[in-house]
């Protein structure tokens, strides 16, 4: 492609698309490469009932489409397909599509983060009907129910301890005996009487897809190899999240868990004219608000940036 946009956008998310739809709006004529998985971890997700705006919840990929369908109503462009390489070493700033070439002098990195998941072919199954990867998003749908949470860091203990908030029991399912998680979290965790915890096991399969929702699961003991089941109404996953970056990690700031460092208190990385929006640079909240929020940083952020080039080039112009 010989054109030079004013930004490209890569990535799908809430955040991609947020930033979508205010550069659209600042006339700057985006184009998303939003991959073939377009649309984030909300994709996976069934009922979002904590986003503003829908009052009766709504499911998450439905969700997704009203976001890009808004971008797309103010002119903004997709790419349904993945980035395979970044060039960032001069102007303009180079993204490829296998054999295709994007060029812009602004790029929005919006590729967010994967949840790390237990490699169960049931776990796949039952995503949505009652397999989750985030309590916050998902615990209300629990109340008074049994859920397991598996996991054995300082995210699987605050996971357990929000859920006590609405089901009946939860039970903290980890392979070892002893914990990655800071002893002050294992100590809020064992002080809860909700919470039970099973220990030297992990678990071999998600029991209920014949029902269509979770019903129970297969444990395995790590030391006798003996196994059993158990009954549980859900599963939280937390055993850590992966941020989708290994494509700029030769170019951006990042931190030692591939996270894309970005300024204080603004969306710019180490790179002129790239921006960094959503869960990619973020570990701590990872909500689908958050992320929207941080896209509409990332907007602005190469809104205000692109302002600065035009004006200077056509400062320079003048001059000459």
């Amino acid at each position: 492609m010989s054109d030079v946009r004013d930004v490209i956008i890569i990535g799908g998310g809430p955040a991609g698309y947020t930033a979508a739809l205010y550069t659209a709006r600042a006339n700057l004529n985006p184009l998303v490469i939003e991959g073939f998985n377009w649309g984030g971890q909300l994709m996976i997700t069934s009922d979002v009932e904590n986003y503003p705006g829908y009052a009766d919840g709504i499911l998450g990929p439905a969700m997704m489409s009203d976001f890009r369908r808004q971008a797309e109503r103010f002119g903004a462009e997709f790419v349904t397909d993945d980035v395979t390489a970044v060039d960032f070493s001069e102007r303009p700033l180079r993204v490829h599509v296998g054999g295709d070439e994007y060029r812009a002098d602004a790029v929005i990195v919006a590729t967010g983060a994967s949840a790390r998941q237990l490699g169960l072919s049931s776990e796949q199954t039952l995503q949505g009907r009652g397999v989750s990867y985030c309590a916050t998003c998902d615990g209300a749908f629990f109340r008074d129910k049994v859920v397991v949470v598996a996991g054995g860091g300082d995210s699987a203990m605050e996971e357990a301890t929000f859920l006590t908030r609405f089901a009946r029991k939860v039970v903290i399912v980890h392979r070892r005996d002893e914990f990655r998680a800071s002893p002050i979290m294992v100590d809020r965790a064992r002080a809860n009487e909700k919470i039970e915890f099973v220990l030297n096991a992990v678990i071999e399969d998600v029991l209920g897809a014949e029902d269509g929702h979770v019903t129970g699961l297969e444990l395995r003991d790590t030391v006798t190899g003996e196994t059993r089941g158990i009954e549980a109404d859900g599963l939280f996953v937390a055993i850590g999240h992966d941020p989708t970056t290994a494509l700029f990690l030769d170019w951006l700031d990042h931190d030692d868990q591939g996270y894309l460092v970005t300024e204080p208190r603004s969306t710019r990385t180490n790179i002129q004219g790239v921006f960094a929006a959503g869960d990619v640079q973020d570990h701590t909240y990872r909500q689908a608000v958050t992320a929207a929020g941080s896209g509409t940083m990332a907007a602005l952020d190469a809104q205000r940036y692109l302002e600065e080039q035009r004006h200077q080039r056509e400062v320079t112009a003048a001059s000459a």
